[in-house]
């Protein structure tokens, strides 16, 4: 059997499950931070737990084991413990407390790792930017098979992760979203923020030494941060961010290859290059909060203003027995090219006729159409009228807008409440 030192291909695997175990676990762990609005608390808990790291060592005089987990954890804890007590008991906001805290406490550790444990293989700078090549060849004998050594702290990391989010599944999804009715309901959200913290520390510090932290606060907000883009589900959430995450660990791999950078790639730098470019790419195509299905959105809405705008205004012309006319809607501030883009659309759908140049009248479909806008914009200022001290000159412009957002259900109902008057505040006829 071939051995991870001479198997390329073997070498491929264990680095890409490498990533992804660890990039799962993180993106897990991480959906709720963006919920929570905690995304910065990551970063600081990141930045916090390296003098917990150096201490753990100074004390076991080991560099690896349960002892720097411990440390992490403590020091992940009294991040968000300082960051808490800085914000509400000082009167320093939240962002600067973060920063204050995890600064110092990042400092801190450099300050000892230099220090006292100068004669130590503990790299700043491989906690930063991760070593996954060493990470490979550092293996234990699993059942015969050999494995990196920080494959099985991976997998441990990820399932407690897995297991606390589905213990706590309930209370963390009332807390992401309403803490005070997580408090309120009886359930002891500050015990379960700590714990929460904890998780997140012993995490990143599992993670550090094969994926280096960048990676690892990478993997913390952007795929939780692109999943975001994607569903409004906090279930379908966690599965989308998971999938980013490992979807990032393979093609991060592969382009970090010397098949791409024949002189080589930082790995975990090209890992956390890919999963920022998938954020890109959904903030511009994801089908409901996308950029591109936004734009989509409102040039429709906009579109379809201006025709009702034309509707009501033929609709208005109509009424007051004149022949139809040049409409430009100056007075509604719609640019000459949308409203050009509106009469073709009307004229396509059979709304209107061309009666001669530049002049329209409706067709009986089209009439109805506006009709209803009419009514809707009319039925919208007796209801001010009567409800609102509103002189005669301030009703026009909110009927004017919301008269497109009035369907022929609601108006039904205005007109019920309103004991279905016939004039408008105006004395004009109400269709």
């Amino acid at each position: 059997m071939d051995s991870i030192a001479t198997s390329p291909w073997l070498q491929a695997f264990w680095s890409i499950v490498i990533g992804a175990l660890g990039g799962v676990a993180c993106a897990l762990l991480g959906c709720f931070l963006i919920l929570k609005r905690l995304s910065l608390l990551g970063d600081a808990i990141g930045h916090g737990v390296l003098p917990g790291i150096a201490v753990a060592v100074l004390l076991t005089g080991q560099l690896g084991g349960v002892g720097i987990v411990l440390g992490a954890m403590a020091f992940g804890v009294l991040t968000a413990f300082l960051t808490e007590l800085l914000s509400t008991g000082c009167q320093v906001t939240e962002d600067a407390s973060l920063g204050v805290v995890f600064t110092s406490l990042f400092a801190a550790g450099v300050v000892l790792i230099s220090v006292f444990l100068s004669h130590y293989d503990l790299d700043p700078g491989c906690v930063l930017m991760g070593n996954f090549t060493n990470a490979l060849f550092v293996t234990i004998d699993w059942n015969g098979l050999e494995i990196p050594r920080a494959v099985p702290n991976l997998l441990l990391a990820l399932g407690l992760t897995v297991a606390f989010v589905t213990l706590f599944w309930k209370e963390l999804k009332i807390s992401s979203f309403d803490p005070a009715l997580a408090s309120a309901m009886g359930y002891p959200a500050a015990l379960l923020h700590y714990l929460f913290v904890a998780l997140v520390a012993a995490c990143t510090v599992t993670a550090f030494e094969s994926m280096g932290s960048i990676l690892v606060l990478a993997m913390l907000v952007v795929p939780p941060a692109t999943a975001n883009l994607l569903t409004d589900r906090l279930a379908v959430m966690l599965l989308w961010a998971a999938g980013l995450a490992v979807s990032a660990s393979v093609f991060g791999y592969l382009l970090a290859s010397r098949w791409v950078f024949p002189s080589g790639c930082n790995v975990a730098g090209m890992i956390a290059t890919v999963a920022g470019g998938q954020f890109v790419l959904v903030l511009l195509l994801a089908p409901r909060h996308g950029i591109l299905a936004r734009f989509w959105r409102h040039w429709r809405l906009a579109l379809r203003i201006a025709g009702e705008e034309i509707l009501g205004s033929l609709y208005r012309t109509e009424e007051a027995g004149q022949l139809p006319t040049r409409i430009t809607l100056k007075e509604h501030v719609l640019p000459g090219w949308l409203v050009k883009l509106a009469f073709a659309r009307l004229r396509r759908h059979g709304w209107i006729e061309s009666i001669g140049v530049e002049l329209w009248q409706l067709t009986a479909t089209g009439r109805k159409q506006g009709e209803s806008i009419v009514r809707a914009h009319r039925l919208w200022e007796a209801f001010l009228g009567q409800n609102f001290e509103l002189p005669l000159d301030h009703l026009h412009a909110p009927a004017a807008r919301m008269e497109h957002f009035i369907g022929p259900q609601l108006q039904t109902e205005l007109a019920a409440q309103l004991q279905e008057p016939n004039v408008d505040p105006h004395g004009k006829q109400i269709p």
